[in-house]
């Protein structure tokens, strides 16, 4: 059994979902506060190691044009240390519009504010996550 661990990398958060042990199904599963590079790094692979992983799924925020600025950069800066620091595949998946997408699914899920800003980059995460099972097959 293998599991597949998606990140939604920002300046300020990184939301993570994950798979079901069998990969089939994306589920929430936290979000961790960015502390820099090695720190997130270190935290991503305790969390991958603890539970199976054995690919990552990053979201790519690129532009409307497609290509990488700043924010884009930065999620395959994480993605490239994560794969630096052990031996598991990185894919990187387009995700313009996730986080629109995100929140609005908590909105129709009749989520408070409060609780969306909680737990948005995990649902965003979570819509990486789909994204890459639909293409993958």
């Amino acid at each position: 059994m293998s599991r597949v661990m998606a990140l939604d990398v920002g300046t300020k958060t990184i939301g993570v979902a994950m798979t079901d042990p069998l990969g089939l199904m994306a589920h929430p599963l936290q979000t961790l506060s960015r502390q820099g590079v090695r720190k997130d790094t270190d935290a991503l692979v305790r969390l991958g190691k603890e539970r199976g992983v054995v690919e990552v799924v990053v979201g790519l925020p690129l532009e409307l044009d497609g290509t990488e600025a700043r924010s884009a950069r930065l999620a395959r800066q994480i993605g490239e240390a994560v794969s630096e620091a052990v031996d598991w595949p990185v894919h990187y998946v387009d995700e313009r519009y996730t986080s629109v997408d995100a929140e609005r699914h908590l909105i129709r899920a009749d989520v408070s504010r409060r609780r969306r800003k909680e737990v948005i980059d995990q649902v965003a995460a979570v819509l990486i996550l789909e994204s890459w099972l639909r293409m993958r097959g």
